[in-house]
């Protein structure tokens, strides 16, 4: 059997997620391509780093991945990502990218089809998906939509009360714009709070849509969280999903999931599963949705074109994301056959200290189950890895990011809100 080189791209923790369910489930040793070190791979030994500083310009991320073919001739190759400017670039150079990469993430349409919120929504709503009322906002005279300025008379039109959330359509494009107070979700009080963001995005002529949509009541505790994979023969062979107990609250995390309790949700998977097959979609995809408060129906938000930095909850649940991929892409280095996964169990995955996130759980009958969930079978955090990256001073690095988390939550989001805001 031939050897394997896995490469990721980018090194973060969603990346050294999939890393790590490769290494316990193959025992290879993978390659990290990133700008730098990341928090996430910070003293760790579970695989070989490589720094290329302008891995953000196509040609050069492509190069390296050629060279890096070219001096494996005698690998199996296997490339992944958990960065959303990277599936695209990945996407639109394919065919300047050696063909012996296997790439378990979608193809330039359906990226552009799925990535795009606006897109998402229309998919959701063809196949009876709800989604939020939403704005979709422009910047550009050409665009279709509705312009700033007309903002706040559509507002009224819709009848859509403050709070109100806002968010990018395209998160590629949010990653290149740059401006004071920008958040990965704004959280907006009141029409002056939302007018200042505007008036930054038409200053750099923002290029795709910034989305306004109604808030959703509920807490974090009523987000939930879904991974995919759709297989290249058009199977849906992985459906896993849990409950968000905590969110990260830092301007450029916030909304992020910290911690989940996996368990299943036949009727949000069959809505997934839905959306997978109208869009013909490939490779592996994270859905975030939320249970309305007061009703009780799920509300879709989008669908990105990757599994999501939280994708460890899936592995420590029992099902191995790297197998998901390489039972499709490289069968002849698996074992046991393809077939489709359902997670049920429930486990207790999170990123932050234990103690901490109790302090945010304010059900009883939740704070039941999650400690029921620690007590059977531990907590589950992808980078507390004794067997494969368990060296004294990564251990210790690893206790002093729970500090700084610690410290992070006390400044911007010291108790919980019925909001999560």
């Amino acid at each position: 059997m031939k050897p394997v080189l896995l490469v990721g791209l980018g090194g973060d923790i969603g990346v050294y997620a999939f890393l790590r369910a490769a290494h316990e489930r193959y025992g290879w040793r993978p390659t990290v391509l990133s700008q730098n070190t990341t928090t996430f791979g910070r003293y760790s030994t579970l695989g070989d780093w490589l720094i290329e500083p302008n891995i953000h310009t196509p040609a050069v991320l492509i190069e390296r991945l050629n060279q890096l073919a070219k001096d494996h001739t005698e690998h199996d190759l296997m490339l992944f990502t958990n960065l959303d400017w990277h599936v695209r670039a990945l996407a639109q150079h394919r065919a300047d990218l050696d063909p012996r990469w296997v790439v378990p993430l979608c193809d330039l349409a359906t990226f552009d089809l799925v990535s795009s919120k606006v897109a998402f929504a229309a998919a959701a709503k063809a196949v009876g998906v709800r989604t939020p009322l939403t704005i979709d906002v422009v910047f550009r005279p050409d665009a279709v939509g509705t312009p700033a300025r007309d903002v706040a008379s559509r507002i009224e039109e819709l009848g859509i009360q403050f709070p109100v959330i806002g968010k990018p359509a395209i998160s590629a494009d949010w990653f290149q714009a740059h401006f004071p107070g920008k958040a990965k979700i704004h959280h907006f009080e009141s029409l002056a709070e939302l007018t200042t963001v505007l008036e930054h995005l038409d200053t750099l002529q923002y290029p795709s849509e910034f989305l306004l949509q109604e808030f959703i009541p509920g807490d974090e505790t009523h987000m939930r969280s879904l991974t995919a994979y759709r297989d290249s023969k058009g199977e849906i062979t992985l459906l896993a999903g849990g409950q968000v107990l905590l969110e990260e609250h830092t301007p450029g995390t916030i909304g992020i999931p910290a911690a989940i309790l996996t368990g299943e949700d036949a009727d949000a998977f069959a809505d997934a599963s839905r959306i997978l097959d109208h869009t013909n979609y490939f490779g592996f995809a994270n859905f975030d949705y939320k249970i309305h408060s007061g009703t009780g129906e799920r509300v879709f938000f989008e669908q990105n074109p990757r599994i999501g930095r939280n994708n460890y909850y899936v592995t420590a649940a029992g099902v191995n994301v790297a197998q998901i991929a390489v039972q499709d892409l490289l069968p002849h280095q698996e074992q046991e056959p393809a077939k489709a996964h359902t997670v049920t169990t429930e486990i207790l995955y999170s990123v932050v200290p234990y103690k901490l996130l109790t302090h945010y759980l304010l059900d009883p009958a939740l704070r039941e189950r999650v400690d029921k969930a620690k007590q059977r079978s531990g907590l589950f955090h992808p980078l507390r890895y004794r067997k494969g990256d368990g060296s004294l001073k990564r251990r210790a690095y690893v206790r002093a990011l729970d500090w700084r988390l610690t410290r992070k939550y006390k400044e911007f989001y010291p108790n919980a809100t019925d909001s999560g805001f």
